[in-house]
């Protein structure tokens, strides 16, 4: 049986977490092969052992591997067991062993959090919305009512649409700078006149900093050029292939 096959960040150091790629699972065609996305109209049973699979490398249980309803929100929330329903969030954040955390992307940012000190880890999903709206800073402050102090908090970003690659329109820049005139900074010209090429991770990146946590790395992956490893949204759509699989990150306290 094949493993999930998953890229680490040094900064988390002795934290258990893992970037899972698209390699090692079951799931098959456009999905192939560690779908983890049970939105992807996938085989259920498939994207069930993938995730069973995912869980094994973190060192939890199948059913303590918890991955919210993204929503693309700056909603975060504190989980200490397995739920009935998953809740419609961005972020989680967690003090509990057994528990693990994940989020799914494929192209937007998912982030990891730990503060191994006090126990505490966080996980979030941080697309464009999410990371303008304040899913980032939600996910920090959830993990300090658990106890993290921001200061000892590190973070990681995980494989994300890389700036070459993630090309918007006018209206998309306007979101940005109608918050912020100095957000026009993270658009770069296009090679199509009145587009623009967005830095996502960049923006991520200038989120991180404003929590004041104690440090932060990109993992500098693209989700959109490396098709081997990755699954991209945009790339998707720009082949208009029926359906995409999702990319997840987890993160875990191990009993």
């Amino acid at each position: 049986m094949s493993a999930a096959i998953a890229l680490t960040a040094p900064i988390l150091g002795g934290a258990t977490h893992a970037f899972f790629t698209r390699q090692g699972g079951v799931s098959t065609g456009v999905y192939a092969s560690l779908n983890g996305g049970v939105g992807s109209s996938d085989d259920a049973a498939a994207v069930a052992e993938n995730r069973r699979r995912m869980a094994e490398r973190l060192g939890v249980a199948a059913t303590h591997f918890l991955v919210p309803f993204q929503i693309h929100s700056a909603e975060a929330i504190a989980v200490s067991a397995p739920w009935s329903e998953r809740p419609r969030c961005d972020g989680l954040a967690s003090a509990t062993p057994g528990v693990g955390l994940g989020v799914t992307g494929a192209d937007c940012g998912v982030l990891l959090f730990a503060d191994m000190g006090a126990g505490v880890i966080g996980a979030c999903h941080a697309g464009w919305k999410g990371a303008l709206s304040g899913v980032i800073a939600a996910t920090v402050a959830t993990m300090e009512k658990l106890g993290a102090r921001r200061g000892d908090i590190r973070a990681a970003l995980g494989p994300t649409i890389r700036q070459r690659s993630y090309e918007v329109g006018p209206e998309f820049v306007a979101q940005f700078t109608t918050v912020e005139q100095g957000f026009a900074r993270y658009f770069a010209p296009s090679p199509r006149v009145g587009h623009a090429q967005f830095d996502l991770p960049g923006f991520i990146a200038r989120r991180v900093e404003e929590a004041g946590i104690g440090g932060f790395e990109d993992l500098r992956l693209d989700t959109y050029s490396d098709e081997a490893r990755f699954y991209s949204y945009r790339r998707t759509t720009h082949r208009k292939e029926p359906d995409y699989g999702r990319l997840v990150a987890g993160i875990a306290l191990p009993l």
